[in-house]
């Protein structure tokens, strides 16, 4: 029989420090990519509306790209259950060879795309098509880096080393930042937006270059290693995983328990952040994008703060604190973004608040046909267009915040601005009445309280690092080897790449449903709230058990 690889003997921390940082690096850079593509693509949605798909509707062709951009993340627990298979049966080095190679070939390609204009509907068939695949590969991008540090790390430190990965979030944002940057420095406004946007997707293939290059280096990890040689693996990774219990039940448990939380507090923290500041407060990408990197670069250390102190405290008191604190104060925190920064708009809002008077159920059906027709070409000019749909389009788009009631008796469609009723839609009149009340086109940088609107924009990222720093060592920690790589994975894509990844998508239709700036947030309140009672509930403290021999113990070890 060969002898037992141990991790505490092949990977001493005294003894390899080269070693361990190029585990570390190894399994990084696939999530730098994961990163450096989110910001990529949510950055440059707005250039998608334009170029992918069809003109004519400025709000359908931004809420079709950021569709788009949540696709990639509706196939991703697709991916965990194809690459985490695989990971289970051969190995967690080769499966993540490939992954990075998908997802990296997916984003550069994304660069050559031709545009709807050159050849139409293919355009945005494609576009999707890539974000589908890179959606794949990341679904067993992310279970393999975490597995591969988690199975590596010395006893008592894989908090500490898994939360090097997630500290990768930041490094991809301030590359996409500063590549995003560099191109529109240099380049004219008109070339950035016909060509120049490109760059940034065929930056990538350098990565993917490096990636490569390193990963070939590596070799299996020696959990893995044990495992197979004492003849332990699993035939059937997803039927154990999803069939059998007790672990079936510890895989819904994980994501309604721990990852579904994780991922809205991720996204509103970073995501809807820089979304809010950019595209409802109006703040100049410039002002946006350095208030945010500040923020991130202040606290990313965190997360390897909460990573390590998830050794000694445990992973479960720092996660379901994140959700506490975030289901709080996310409402408080938001008021606060507007105050601080887009004063003249609270102001304008408090003393003149706008109120349109319609059907809102029939408003809401005016929306959806409208944008799906629209999406299509099937419907006529934009003078033919429903009022309500017009006047909510026109609203959201100029950045004013409304309220809706019920339609009054003399006209189906009133809005009120103060104590001044326009009725229908006319743009002239309602950009005159919100221009005298107050509302400004965009914040004035004069009147932007820095420091204010930073420390609300670093508590956020702080909420992030505590849920998400510890998160990869529980997941890693709550299924045995012979399974870990599908079973972490499919949980934590679903709750990331759904709850997660949709995000975005849900909190801007809940605004521009119902005109109120923080209506939205109520999802991601919920999701969190939702976490932190079947987390709280259901869920064992998992830091002290050890990845070699947790097959030998009872499931009741695990979970209540």
């Amino acid at each position: 029989m060969a002898t037992p690889i141990t991790g505490s003997s092949t990977l001493d921390a005294n003894r390899q420090p080269s070693r361990h940082r190029q585990v570390i690096l190894a399994s990084s850079l696939g999530t730098i990519f994961e990163w450096y593509d989110f910001y990529l693509y949510g950055t440059l949605a707005l250039f998608f509306g334009s170029l992918f798909f069809p003109p004519g509707n400025d709000v359908a062709a931004t809420l079709a790209s950021l569709a788009t951009f949540g696709a990639g993340f509706g196939v991703r627990p697709f991916g965990a259950i194809v690459f985490g298979r695989i990971g289970d049966l051969v190995g967690r080095k080769y499966t993540f060879l490939v992954t990075i190679i998908v997802m990296g070939l997916s984003t550069a390609l994304v660069g050559v795309l031709p545009t709807y204009a050159q050849i139409g509907w293919v355009a945005p068939v494609i576009l999707v098509a890539l974000r589908l695949a890179q959606g794949l590969a990341l679904g067993g991008e992310y279970g393999g880096a975490a597995t591969y540090v988690a199975e590596h790390a010395p006893a008592g430190k894989r908090g500490f080393f898994t939360s090097w990965i997630q500290t990768t979030a930041t490094l991809g944002f301030f590359l996409s930042l500063a590549v995003i940057l560099a191109c529109r420095l240099l380049l004219s406004e008109s070339d950035f937006k016909s060509w120049g946007w490109r760059i940034p997707f065929l930056v990538s293939i350098v990565l993917l270059v490096i990636s490569v290059y390193i990963r070939l280096k590596l070799s299996e990890t020696p959990v893995f290693l044990e495992m197979t040689a004492l003849g332990k693996g699993s035939q059937h990774p997803l039927r154990e995983s999803f069939l059998h219990q007790p672990n079936a039940k510890y895989v819904w448990l994980a994501l309604f328990g721990a990852t579904a939380g994780q991922g809205v507090v991720w996204y509103t923290g970073q995501f809807h952040a820089l979304f809010y500041l950019q595209n409802v407060l109006k703040v100049d990408f410039r002002t946006a994008y350095s208030l945010i990197a500040v923020a991130l670069l202040i606290g990313t250390p965190f997360f390897v703060v909460f990573g390590s102190l998830s050794d000694r405290v445990g992973r479960k008191p720092l996660i379901m604190g994140a959700c506490l604190l975030a289901a709080l104060t996310y409402i408080p925190l938001f008021h606060g973004l507007t105050r601080f920064a887009n004063p003249a708009l609270e102001q304008a809002h408090v003393q003149s608040p706008v109120v349109l008077y319609t059907n809102e159920f029939h408003g809401f059906l005016e929306k959806m046909w409208v944008t799906t027709v629209d999406a299509f070409q099937q419907y006529r000019p934009s003078a033919d267009r429903l009022p309500s749909y017009k006047a909510r389009q026109y609203l959201s788009k100029r950045g004013v915040p409304f309220e809706v009631r019920s339609e009054k008796p003399e006209a189906p469609l009133v809005m009120n601005v103060g104590d001044k009723g326009i009725t229908g839609f006319n743009d002239k009149a309602y950009e005159a009445a919100v221009t005298q009340a107050g509302y400004p086109k965009a914040a004035d940088p004069s009147k932007i309280n820095y420091p204010a609107v930073l420390s609300i924009l670093v508590v956020l990222v702080l909420y992030v690092t505590m849920v998400y720093g510890p998160i990869a060592a529980f997941l890693v920690e709550l299924f045995p080897t012979k399974i870990r790589y599908t079973s972490m994975s499919f949980p934590y894509h679903i709750g990331n790449g759904w709850f997660g990844g949709f995000l975005p998508l849900i909190i801007s239709a809940i605004t521009a449903a119902t005109g109120n700036f923080y209506a939205g947030l109520w999802y991601p309140i919920t999701v969190a709230a939702i976490t932190l009672v079947v987390g709280t509930l259901f869920i064992r403290e998992t830091k002290d058990r050890d990845l070699q021999s947790e097959e030998l113990r009872s499931p009741a070890q695990r979970v209540v």
